[in-house]
This record gives C-alpha cells, sequence and structure tokens, in this order.
C-alpha cells in the first residue's frame, strides 16, 4: 500500500466548549484518568522536545509521573541529551497521544528541576534494578557494547547492595505549563481543538480551527 493512501476516520468522540473544563489541568486529569480506564498502552507515556543550543529540536518519549498545579514531572539523567538541553534552553513541549481515544494533548512551558525531596522520594520508591540502572547507564554517551552496562550495573549492584543512594545526575524536572491544547479527532477532518493560554481571570479557552 502507498502511505499516502493510509487514511483514517476519526468518529469515537467530540470536544466542546461547554462540556470542557475552564481549568486545562482539570481536563487533562479527565481525559488521563479516561485513557487509563480504557486500558490504551502506555496511556503515562508523552513526548518531550528541547531544543539544543545550535537551535535543534529533538525529541524522545518519557513517562509522567506526576502532575498538579505546579506542573508536569518526570525523571531522567541530567546529563543526558535532554538535561543538558534544558539546562541551556530551559523550555520545552510535551506531547500524549491516545490514539484508541482518538486524542492529543500538547503542553508548551518553562522547565525547572524538582526539589532534591521530591527527587529522592521518587528514587527510592523505583526497583531495586531501576535504581542501580540510573547508575550503570552514562545516559546519551556512546558506549562500546551492551557489555558496557552489563559491567556497571553489576559494580554498583555489589557497591551499594540493596540501598543505592539517588546519583547527584539523577532527578525530576518539571513543566510549569503556559499553555495547552486539547485535539479531539472528529469526522473529515473537522477535529476538535481547544487551547487554553493564561489570561488575568485564570485561563483563556479558545476555539483553534483543525
Amino acid at each position: 500500500m502507498n502511505i499516502a493512501d493510509l487514511r483514517k476516520s476519526y468518529e469515537k468522540a467530540e470536544l466542546n466548549e461547554n462540556a470542557s473544563h475552564a481549568d486545562p489541568l482539570k481536563q487533562f486529569e479527565h481525559w488521563l484518568q479516561e485513557a487509563i480506564a480504557a486500558e490504551v498502552p502506555e496511556p503515562n507515556a508523552m513526548t518531550l522536545a528541547t531544543v539544543s543550543s545550535q537551535l535543534r529540536p529533538s525529541t524522545r518519549v518519557v513517562l509522567i509521573k506526576g502532575c498538579d498545579a505546579r506542573g508536569i514531572v518526570w525523571y531522567t539523567n541530567y546529563e543526558s541529551q535532554k538535561g543538558q538541553e534544558l539546562a541551556g534552553n530551559p523550555f520545552a513541549a510535551l506531547q500524549f497521544h491516545w490514539v484508541e481515544l482518538e486524542r492529543v494533548v500538547r503542553i508548551e512551558g518553562r522547565v525547572e528541576k524538582v526539589s532534591s525531596e521530591e527527587s529522592d522520594a521518587y528514587f527510592h520508591s523505583r526497583p531495586l534494578d531501576s535504581r542501580i540502572g540510573a547508575w550503570a547507564s552514562p545516559q546519551s554517551q556512546v558506549i562500546d557494547g551492551r557489555t558496557v552496562l552489563v559491567t556497571n550495573a553489576a559494580k554498583y549492584a555489589a557497591q551499594f547492595m540493596l540501598q543505592p543512594p539517588r546519583p547527584p545526575h539523577w532527578g525530576g524536572f518539571r513543566l510549569v505549563p503556559d499553555r495547552w491544547e486539547f485535539w479531539q479527532g472528529r469526522k473529515s477532518r473537522l477535529h476538535d481543538r481547544l487551547r487554553y493560554t493564561p489570561d488575568a481571570n485564570g485561563w483563556l479557552r479558545e476555539r483553534l480551527a483543525p
């Protein structure tokens, strides 16, 4: 089949101003819970876009680990490509794509590190193998082969046993949203798009043309 001929008609749901929350966080939490309830694959997966000092964008998939009025949280190696890019340009974009529900959420804003206490608490809640892995992987660096990772994991497992501390180069980021967009697929490509941006009363909700 010619890839240009692949098409899908979106007909599962609608999104309108009257039925959506005035607060984008509440709308997001509602959709996230519906994605979880629908058992879509990895409903917590989100694409993270950052921009380097050379103005080159890059994306990768990470997992949301928290959301509240302060923002959206994920955890990573601060020395990774995304960590270094955020250190130089602390703005990013997130995207959730729940294919089975024909929905997309886009979130943009400033990024900051979470507190050491938050990073410690989450790190110690992780499975032991994941905690060792945070030490074993020099994320985004070139390595000679998988043996490097296996050797590092064995070394740190022997060193820390059952109590690996949080690495100083590992922790959380929080995106503080200043723009949300909710997309619901509709028939004939006349999709529903609602954008939220800050205003004097909280959030301005506007419909965008698809």
